[in-house]
């Protein structure tokens, strides 16, 4: 019977291994620190396997620094750690799909390799900028305590994890560096193929960052560095006010269709205004005119006020251009006859931008609708009154709501007055980033639905963009967090508030922001029913009316607020491993049972998620079976029960119901011989079941 090891895998074992399935001849042998034989690359032969022409000398364009190599080590060294669920701290435990997770998210992500691998569909972070007061995660750079203990700036309960990097250390940029090499390795290998990961940053480290990630995710990846306008000056003493930061856009796989749409600026301004021109009946001669002020007044793009003509039910329309559209070839040359005088309508000088075929699958003779200026409608084309003008095709406003994501976006970056307003007008978080910015990158995403992650959480901005857009749109976005559980200042506005650290004011906001979205839903869906729905209606006399509770219980079955909390901690396991001359009869009695004492069987449950590579977000079950409690998650997928000596007759009840997998206690049997009954009960009910012990 195979056992537990709650150890992340051995990442540089695995690429050894995917190395030698390609370059066999590359592969050799080299002792390990206990003596023992394992598989190493012979590099000079790899690096020659690589290359057409022969290899000579150390020279190669490569971006590098103090510490590359130990990041590279860090990120695949296994760790000994687990998740420890906190129900208590969590909203919704039995039924969200959400996570939130607190602990260094290099640990974190290491943890989560195998429950998501290639399971991702969005990664944003807004990691630290290195400004020289920022807090960096430090890992193992290659440097003693001494050596940067000057630098320090906080420890936690693990050996030194945040510091300073001000720029007075002179490894102010490799450290940097060091800490975003590792997590992007990770973050890389969680994201799906058709995956895509944001990285806000600003001018202090985007060279950098920008060649980490193209060594990291592969050049071909690089889709864009979006700038964003926060239109708010920054005054850096420099001469310039500076309004801009970046947006690092990488795919996980070049070799995917990859398009990034967001809703044009102003257009549910736009239906919203036509609406009322409908409701007021407004000739339509008179409702364009008005349609054209509106848009005159507001100050839209092309892409909007193209739109300019509406139909007989108030649907906005444009006419597109039908000419060739490169100047340097022409396109088909062909009669088009004019719906009313029959005679050829003028030809564009370089040619249709349509073959004849589509265009004939286009018009419609038979059903021709002549407007109020003279000109006709034949199908989806636009004739003048007269055939002297060239026709155009139509197109909805509609069918074109959306638009490439832009490589220049202005938002204002009033993400601090957000956090306010959810906390009661208090400041606990320097400068979160708003919603509205987290808001178009998610929704750039063409597939709506999918997990989302952010590993540098901090105010959880992402995770509240997330719950406002599946109230929005109905989808069904998941978001995993990750935070560091950084304290508070002794001295700030949050810590006086209560708030011992970052990740409580991350699960409080995600709390109050998911009930202000509830609420704000259900005063649309009562409004909506009662067919009065007005922009700034006041919605606050229908928080506590039966209506109100009524709407806010519909909302709440479709859409999910909550969170499972998870707190990374040491493993469930103890440190068995002793000298003999550490063995004492006091250790040898603490050897008993090789789990801490401290720890739960929800503890347990989720060590073996973890694992086994199954997603924590799934429901589970307990149930009483002869004094025994049996776990089942996710209806199956695992069965576990951690009680001491389990009855044979409960082992036959779990393998009879087939779990995909089943995992005990090594004390849940009397004796050798008792495990081995139970892995023939199983061979007997369940020979596909994987049977597992702790």
């Amino acid at each position: 019977m195979d056992k537990m090891k709650f150890e992340t895998p051995n990442l540089t074992q695995s690429n050894i291994d995917k190395i030698a399935a390609l370059f066999p001849a590359c592969i050799t042998e080299t002792r390990g620190e206990d003596g023992k034989l394992k598989k190493a690359i012979n590099f000079d032969l790899l690096r020659q396997m690589l290359s057409d022409e022969v290899v000579d000398g150390d020279e190669a364009y490569e971006f590098t620094w103090v510490g590359k190599k130990a990041a590279i080590v860090e990120a695949n060294r296994p760790i000994r750690k687990t998740l420890r669920p906190c129900p208590e701290e969590s909203k919704d435990w039995d039924t969200t799909e959400n996570l939130y997770i607190e602990g260094d998210n290099l640990e974190v992500l290491k943890l989560l390799q195998e429950s998501y691998l290639g399971q991702v569909k969005m990664i944003y972070i807004d990691p630290p900028y290195n400004t020289g007061s920022d807090f960096i995660y430090r890992d193992d750079f290659g440097e003693s305590v001494e050596e940067y203990s000057e630098d320090i700036g906080q420890f936690d309960e693990e050996d030194n994890r945040l510091f300073r990097n001000t720029d007075r250390n002179g490894r102010f940029h490799s450290d940097w560096c060091s800490m975003m090499y590792s997590r992007l390795v990770l973050a890389r290998n969680m994201l799906t193929d058709d995956g895509v990961i944001f990285i806000s940053v600003d001018d202090n480290e985007v060279d950098n960052l920008r060649k980490i990630c193209d060594e990291v995710m592969g050049e071909s990846c690089f889709v864009d560095c979006i700038t964003w306008n926060k239109r708010v000056p920054k005054n850096d003493n420099k001469g310039i006010g500076n309004i801009h930061e970046y947006i690092l856009v990488y795919v996980k796989s070049s070799q995917s269709a990859h398009q990034f749409l967001v809703v044009k600026d102003g257009i549910n301004d736009v239906f919203e205004f036509i609406s009322t021109l409908k409701k007021r009946r407004v000739p339509i001669p008179e409702a364009e005119k008005e349609l054209k002020q509106f848009y005159a007044k507001r100050g839209y793009d092309r892409g909007i006020t193209l739109y300019c003509n509406l139909d007989n039910n108030y649907e906005p329309w444009g006419k597109i251009n039908m000419s060739w559209p490169n100047a340097d070839t022409f396109g088909s040359r062909y009669d088009v006859l004019h719906p009313k005088t029959g005679l050829p309508a003028k030809v564009p000088d370089r040619g249709w931008r349509w073959n004849k075929a589509t265009f004939s699958s286009q018009v419609d003779y038979e059903h021709v609708v002549e407007r109020y200026d003279g000109s006709f409608i034949c199908g989806n084309l636009w004739f003048a009154k007269d055939e002297n003008t060239q026709p155009s095709s139509i197109r909805y406003l509609r069918d074109v709501s959306r638009m490439l994501l832009r490589s220049i976006v202005s938002l204002k970056s009033d993400g601090g007055i957000e956090v306010e307003k959810i906390f009661d007008g208090k400041s606990f978080f320097p400068y979160p980033k708003p919603t509205s910015l987290l808001h178009l990158l998610i929704d750039s995403i063409i597939e709506k639905d999918g997990i989302y992650m952010d590993f540098f959480s901090g105010s959880a901005t992402t995770a509240h963009a997330v719950m406002q857009l599946n109230a929005e749109d109905g989808s069904h976005r998941k978001f995993i967090m990750v935070q560091l559980d950084e304290p508070c200042e002794e001295k700030s506005e949050a810590y006086k508030a209560g708030y011992k650290n970052i990740c409580e004011i991350g699960k409080e906001r995600i709390r109050r922001a998911g009930e202000k979205i509830v609420e704000e839903r259900a005063h649309l869906l009562n409004t909506a029913k009662a067919g009065a729905l007005q922009r700034g209606e006041v919605y606050a006399e229908f928080t506590t009316s039966s209506k109100a509770l009524e709407a806010q219980a519909e909302i709440r079955k479709k859409l999910d607020i909550g969170f499972r909390v998870f707190k990374l901690a040491d493993s469930n396991m103890k440190d068995v491993y002793y000298t003999p001359g550490e063995i004492t009869q006091q250790s040898l009695s603490g050897m008993v049972s090789n789990i801490k004492e401290d720890r739960t069987d929800l503890d347990l449950l989720f060590g073996c998620l973890l694992e086994w590579g199954l997603p924590l977000s799934m429901p589970y079950s307990a149930e009483q079976l002869e004094d025994c409690t049996v776990h089942t998650y996710n209806d199956g997928d695992l069965i576990a029960c951690f009680d001491q000596n389990v009855p044979e007759s409960v082992v036959k009840e779990i393998a009879k119901r087939k779990p995909l997998r089943a995992v005990f206690r090594d004390c849940s049997f009397a004796d050798s011989p008792a495990k081995i009954n139970v892995f023939e009960i199983f061979k007997l009910y369940a020979p596909d079941t994987r049977v597992k012990v702790i």
